[in-house]
């Protein structure tokens, strides 16, 4: 639990609060370091649906979910105890989702959640599609689970876990890693 505490004290500083679908002037506002809490619905996408999303879009066809103004969240929700709406809601590691992310900007979506760092070329993607990374806890999915008010399986079922789910958060706590100018909090360290 200390680690998540550092994480939420990483900047002494309000959290803004936001709403998704995300606003053209929510994403100019936010600045790499920023804290913010999430509060709308998001998609989970892993490896395989990934997949999926990439050949419907080669085929023309269209997406499960609205993607326009969206946010993904790199996770794959765990059973539900009874009375919860899933189990533990942990993000993955974004990077491995690289090779997806232009198709997906293309497509609309402006948000991303998930854990680690990305490429260069995602890192330009997110500036030129004027888009947000945000960085969640690793190794917190059952304290993050907390923040779900309601989830259910709306795309590729078969794929279990890794199916899509539309998840409605309430002021789930993020870090932004990547603005929308391209300014990570890897670029900061390193200055």
């Amino acid at each position: 639990m200390t680690y998540i505490k550092s994480f939420m004290k990483i900047k002494k500083m309000k959290e803004i609060r936001i709403e998704v679908p995300l606003s053209d002037e929510d994403i100019e506002n936010l600045r790499s370091g920023d804290r913010v809490l999430i509060t709308g619905v998001v998609y989970t996408l892993r490896d395989s649906a990934n997949k999926r999303l990439l050949q419907l879009y080669k085929e023309g066809k269209d997406f499960p979910f609205p993607t326009r103004n969206s946010v993904i969240y790199y996770a794959a929700p765990t059973p539900p105890k009874p009375g919860h709406p899933l189990g533990s809601l942990g993000p993955t590691t974004a990077s491995r989702m690289d090779v997806y992310v232009p198709f997906l900007l293309e497509k609309g979506i402006r948000g991303m959640i998930g854990k680690g760092k990305r490429s260069g070329k995602v890192q330009e993607l997110i500036r030129k599609y004027r888009a947000i990374y945000f960085l969640a806890v690793g190794g917190a999915g059952a304290f993050l689970s907390q923040f779900v008010k309601e989830a259910k399986p709306i795309a590729f079922l078969d794929l279990g876990p890794e199916a899509i789910f539309e998840v409605h958060l309430e002021d789930f706590p993020a870090l932004i890693a990547i603005d929308s100018y391209g300014e990570s909090i890897w670029d900061k360290e390193k200055r």
